[in-house]
C-alpha cells in the first residue's frame, strides 16, 4: 500500500470514526456535569429532609461514582462497542478486582453501618482507632478527622469499625476528674475545705450534678484527694485548667504542702575481712 493509498485510508477512517469519537467526547463531558448536578441535587434533597451531614456526603459520593460508570460505559457505546460484553466484562473484572481488595470493600461496608448506626457526627469530637479529633467528613472508604493540633488524619471505616469509639460529644456534660496530693501533716478537714471553697467560686461548674470531694488514697508520699465536677461540655478543658492552677495558688498560700516523691536510701558499711 502505498503513500496514496495511505492517506485515503486515513480519510476513510477520519471521516467515519470522528463524529463517534465527538459524539463520545460529548457525552462523556455533559455525562460528567450532570452527574454532578443530579449529585447536588442529592445532597440538597437529604439535607433538606434534616438528613445528617455524614449520610450527605456519603450519599453524594456513592451516586456521583455510580453515575460516573453509567456514563463512561454510555461513552464507550458511541464508539461502537458492544457495552454488552464491555460489562460482562467489567464485572468480571470486578470480581477479581474485589477478591484483591477485599480490605477496600470492608472499608466500605463499614462506611455504610457508620452512616446507618450514626456512632458519631460531623463535628464530634471523638477517639477512633486510637486517634482523637474533630470528625469532618465520612467518605465512601475512610473517616477523616481534624486533630486539636491541626492534624487531618484519614482513618480507614473498617479500623474505626472494629475499634472502641469514645464520642466526647455525645452529651452535652461532662464530668472533670482530678487527683491532688497533700502531705499527711496537713488537716483532712482543712484541705477539703479549700477544695470545696475552690469548686464553690468557679462560675463554670454545675450545680447539679453536685461536686464531690474526697479522699482517694493513702499513697506512698501523699494523701490524695479526687475533685469530680460537672461542667458544660464546651467548658471542659478551661475548668479543667483552672481548678489545677487555682489548687496550686491556694494551697501555697494555705501552708498546705505538695509533696514530691521521696526515697529513703540506707548505706551500711561492712568492715573488710582479715586475710589469715
Amino acid at each position: 500500500m502505498d503513500k496514496q493509498q495511505l492517506l485515503e485510508r486515513a480519510q476513510e477512517l477520519a471521516v467515519t470514526f470522528a463524529p463517534k469519537i465527538v459524539a463520545a467526547l460529548i457525552i462523556l463531558i455533559l455525562g460528567r456535569w450532570i452527574a454532578k448536578f443530579l449529585t447536588g441535587l442529592i445532597r440538597r434533597a437529604v439535607e433538606r429532609v434534616g438528613g445528617d451531614p455524614i449520610l450527605v456526603n456519603f450519599l453524594g459520593n456513592l451516586c456521583y461514582t455510580v453515575m460516573l460508570v453509567m456514563v463512561v460505559i454510555a461513552s464507550l457505546g458511541q464508539l461502537g462497542m458492544q457495552t454488552t460484553s464491555f460489562i460482562a466484562m467489567l464485572g468480571a473484572a470486578g470480581l477479581a478486582v474485589g477478591l484483591a481488595l477485599q480490605g477496600s470493600l470492608s472499608n466500605f461496608a463499614a462506611g455504610v453501618l457508620i452512616v446507618v448506626l450514626r456512632p458519631y457526627r460531623v463535628g464530634d469530637f471523638v477517639e477512633a482507632a486510637g486517634v482523637s479529633g474533630t470528625v469532618k467528613e465520612v467518605q465512601i472508604f475512610s473517616t477523616v478527622l481534624l486533630t486539636p493540633d491541626n492534624k487531618r488524619v484519614i482513618i480507614p471505616n473498617g479500623k474505626v469499625n472494629t475499634s472502641v469509639i469514645t464520642n466526647f460529644s455525645a452529651n452535652d456534660t461532662r464530668r472533670v476528674d482530678l487527683v491532688f496530693g497533700a502531705g499527711y501533716d496537713d488537716d483532712v478537714g482543712k484541705v477539703k475545705d479549700v477544695l470545696t471553697s475552690i469548686v464553690d467560686e468557679h462560675e463554670l461548674i454545675l450545680k447539679d450534678p453536685a461536686p464531690r470531694i474526697a479522699v482517694t488514697e493513702l499513697a506512698d508520699s501523699s494523701v490524695n484527694y479526687g475533685v469530680y465536677v460537672w461542667v458544660k461540655r464546651a467548658d471542659f478543658l478551661q475548668v479543667k485548667f483552672d481548678l489545677t492552677e487555682s489548687v496550686k495558688r491556694r494551697f501555697d498560700a494555705q501552708g498546705i504542702s505538695i509533696p514530691y516523691p521521696q526515697l529513703d536510701s540506707h548505706v551500711h558499711t561492712v568492715a573488710p575481712k582479715q586475710v589469715a
